[in-house]
């Protein structure tokens, strides 16, 4: 099989096995969010592919599609793009780390004060 003779259209309209997930109990934000991440996923190859165009231009001036397939960043390059996309995803993992550590650093409540306050609700 060639890149060329790949459906790409076909293969992403393809269901996953096994059930979708359900980890927010709420269909509509559980799609939301799997557009949302699909959306920073291209983004970030869109991120990686203009940081290779802009190296190749650096080093060679003038560049072709056969450049920028065959482009493999190494050294500090990699390095550099590593960090980058370590960036980008915390930025767009912020507000729940933010939660996160405010649920770390919450006080931790008695279990019996808990349990009184779903009873009683």
């Amino acid at each position: 099989m060639t890149e060329e003779s790949i459906d790409w259209i076909a293969r992403a309209g393809r269901r996953a096995k096994g059930r979708r997930p359900d980890t927010l109990h709420d269909y509509n934000a559980e799609r939301t969010l799997s557009i949302l991440l699909a959306v920073a996923a291209e983004v970030s190859v869109l991120k990686e592919r203009l940081d290779t165009v802009e190296r190749l231009l650096d080093t060679k001036g003038t560049i072709s599609r056969a450049d920028i397939e065959a482009y493999q960043p190494a050294g500090e390059a990699a390095y550099e793009r590593a960090v980058a996309t370590k960036e980008y995803v915390a930025r767009i993992m912020r507000g729940m780390q933010q939660e996160m550590e405010a649920m770390q650093a919450a006080p931790e409540r008695p279990m019996a004060e808990i349990s009184a306050e779903l009873r009683d609700s």
